[in-house]
């Protein structure tokens, strides 16, 4: 039978997916496809980060079910998980899952054939869950493999059901860690690109933290790069970054969520940090890792935020300048503790959220700017008709116009000129 995957939202569910895939694939019952109207089965893995996020999962699932009538549709990922009762309105779904199940994907979809009918295997996360995976030897269609570490999250953001769709935080063994890198350089993956729902909170419970794990790639030919998933601040310690400052294939880009330079939002957020610790810890990074580049996520219009703690977020945002930062309009979410906060009017979040995006804007182009007349390596992920694209070390992407093939390959190329959001090189 064929198998059709899409998947939204973040790294760990790609991961994910690809671990179904192999799962499948290894059987002799299952292939996999990229046309949805061949499908025999279609796999919908979904996130829950936002209302918007949920509204696209419900739109794809109605469109996808319309072009295939007959093909079985499964749903799983974080909307299914936080949010079972989603089927209530989408008939189109033969099989309820969830990401606590997705390693069963084999025996769920074979019990379904045997009776088909509604089949509801969503199963709720216990506090004594271990880590749940199998891992995988590939990342179809990537040039960089994504590499599953951690899942779950303690923290309960008042603005986040992630808590609720990933569980308690827990963390992959290191020996688990290690087989999957062996095989990933054995099928020649040059970047490893650790993830994790809480990623810095890694090792949580163990003798072990994140630099135990990262260390590991090390001593693989092939990877000749490792780099780190978005990570939140609070975790990142002094001592911390002085062991990943002596992990030679570690690429300095820092992917640290802030959502608010407000220390009086933060705190209604249940975020765990001030804002004088954030900027302490960007410094920190900076001065461990000389070309450290520092992203970032920051919320606008949270509920009861004022103009005045906006202004506070915009002007701290201009200290730290950033090399690249992903604005979102707050997204109230059924059952967290922000949703029972008075809420701000919608235009208020999107013209906070647009004016935050043009100052981080023109950070990232100054940014890029200064990046001229440098020589980088670059790792080239993708060949178009007029260009190659990659991404340096800490994850600046350069374009070189020309037709040559230059996919997989990590090239020393000289930076000649900046557009908006990229470098160009030779």
């Amino acid at each position: 039978m064929k198998v059709f995957f899409t998947t939204f939202g973040c790294k760990v569910n790609q991961y994910e997916t690809q671990e179904m895939s192999e799962l499948l694939v290894s059987t002799s019952n299952y292939t996999l496809t990229n046309e949805p109207g061949d499908a025999d089965i279609i796999i919908v893995n979904s996130c829950t980060v936002t209302a918007e996020g949920v509204r696209k999962v419900r739109q794809t699932i109605r469109k996808l079910k319309k072009a295939n009538s007959k093909a079985i549709m499964v749903l799983t990922g974080c909307a299914s998980q936080a949010e079972p009762q989603i089927v209530k309105d989408l008939p189109e779904i033969d099989i309820l899952m969830g990401n606590r199940t997705n390693t069963n994907i084999v025996y769920i979809l074979d019990e379904y054939f045997k009776s088909p009918s509604f089949s509801n295997a969503h199963e709720k996360h216990l506090k004594s869950d271990s880590f749940l995976g199998t891992g995988i030897s590939k990342f179809e269609g990537h040039t960089r493999a994504f590499l599953k570490i951690q899942d779950g999250c303690d923290r309960y953001c008042a603005y986040c059901l992630i808590p609720y769709a990933r569980g308690f935080s827990r963390s992959k063994p290191l020996e688990m860690i290690d087989e999957e890198l062996k095989n990933l350089n054995k099928n020649g993956y040059k970047e490893i690109v650790f993830v994790g729902i809480n990623l810095s909170d890694y090792g949580k419970n163990t003798p072990y933290s994140l630099p135990d794990a990262l260390a590991l790639a090390e001593k693989y030919e092939n990877i000749e790069r490792i780099r780190l998933g978005s990570l939140e601040p609070d975790h990142i310690t002094k001592e911390m970054i002085e062991r990943l400052a002596k992990i030679k294939k570690l690429c300095p880009q820092f992917h640290i969520s802030l959502q608010s330079g407000s220390n009086s939002v933060l705190k209604k957020m249940n975020r765990h940090y001030k804002a004088e610790e954030y900027e302490a810890l960007t410094n920190n990074l900076r001065n461990a890792f000389p070309e450290a580049t520092i992203t970032t996520d920051i919320l606008t219009g949270f509920p009861t935020e004022t103009e005045e703690e906006f202004l506070e977020t915009v002007e701290f945002a201009k200290k730290i300048k950033f090399e690249k930062a992903h604005i979102f309009p707050y997204s109230l979410r059924e059952g967290t503790k922000a949703a029972t906060l008075p809420q701000l009017q919608k235009s208020v979040k999107e013209q906070r959220a647009k004016l935050l995006t043009q100052i981080t804007n023109a950070t990232r182009k100054e940014y890029l700017k200064n990046q001229i007349g440098k020589t980088v390596n670059v790792l080239f992920e993708t060949d178009k008709e007029e260009f190659s694209e990659g991404y340096t070390e800490n994850y600046t992407p350069v374009r070189v116009y020309d037709t040559k093939a230059r996919a997989g390959q990590i090239l020393k190329i000289k930076i000649t000129d900046a557009a908006d959001d990229y470098c160009i090189g030779e």
